[in-house]
């Protein structure tokens, strides 16, 4: 018989003089895919902080001209000021009833967003929930009025509020703000997201619309209801062509209307100026900070962009 001739085992790689097996090409690929990668996020990261520096740039100008004595900084920034004074805000409330104005501007802006919680979210379920005939054209010509300016409807709506009597008085500055078109389309969204197997359950437990409304829905969508109280607030707060137009006594004064009275009257003192402006950012800004987790979920469970 024919001797089986066996084939020597290959000796290890150690034995060939060589001190390593060198890496496979896909790894010598993938170095530069994540240099490219680290260079594309610090290029990000830096447009980024660019831009909120830009953002901020405004609101710190604001804040070192209100610390300074003239008020001198407007035509000539410095973000290091020599001189740091708070004569800016003792002429601020000198000037005008800062307090009162204050007041006026911040149950106004609780109440316009307490009425449009009430109304949007209703409306919003209503259009969700419910089964009626013609309930996407009605949906349809309700987000309509988002595209109607409020310089178009000054004048009617000054007209309806002097047939009323309700001229310079809160209950005219609150009654354009009863609804709200944005809000009832954020919050559609957001219950829309909400299972309606809730509801059904509910319902075998004898729940009704309202129950279900109250107790269901509206935990469940309270990152959209933050959000909308945001905007709302921010809305009244900062409103200023309607008070504007349907305000005349000095004590119904909001206070976007207080800090325009503070260019004629402090015409070179903008520090004055912008003592206002700073305390009257502050309210939104502290607002924001303790609502922007729920706003960040709102738009990730909507779909908002």
């Amino acid at each position: 018989m024919p001797e089986l001739t066996r084939t020597p085992a290959r000796p290890p790689a150690a034995t060939l003089g060589t001190s390593a097996v060198p890496p496979p090409r896909s790894a010598r690929r993938s170095r530069p895919r994540t240099a490219r990668r680290r260079l594309r996020a610090a290029s990000l990261t830096a447009l980024v902080v660019l831009g909120a520096a830009g953002m901020l740039f405004p609101f710190l100008w604001m804040l070192i001209t209100s610390l300074q004595p003239d008020g001198s900084g407007i035509s000539a920034p410095s973000l290091l000021p020599t001189t740091v004074s708070g004569d800016g805000y003792r002429s601020l409330f000198h000037a005008v009833p800062f307090t009162r104005v204050a007041v006026n501007s911040l149950w106004l802006a609780l109440a316009s967003t307490a009425i449009q919680l009430i109304t949007s979210s209703m409306a919003a379920y209503a259009f969700s929930r419910l089964r009626f005939r013609g309930r996407g054209l009605v949906f349809g010509c309700y987000l309509a009025t988002m595209m109607v300016p409020l310089q178009v409807l000054i004048v009617p709506l000054f007209a309806e509020m002097k047939t009323l009597n309700l001229v310079d008085t809160y209950a005219a500055v609150l009654a354009p703000t009863l609804a709200s078109g944005f809000g009832v389309f954020l919050l559609r969204q957001a219950i829309d997201a909400v299972p309606r197997e809730l509801d059904e359950a509910a319902r075998l437990d004898g729940a009704g619309h309202l129950r279900i409304f109250v107790s269901v829905v509206l935990p469940l969508v309270r990152p959209a209801l933050a959000t909308f109280s945001v905007f709302a607030f921010m809305a009244s707060w900062n409103s200023f062509l309607w008070p504007l137009v349907i305000i005349r006594s000095p004590e119904f004064m909001t206070l976007p209307l207080a800090l325009a009275n503070l260019q004629g009257q402090f015409s070179t003192q903008w520090n004055v100026t912008m003592a206002g402006s700073v305390l009257g950012t502050l309210p939104i800004m502290i607002l924001y900070l303790f609502a922007q987790k729920y706003v960040v979920q709102s738009v990730a469970q909507s779909g908002l962009k």
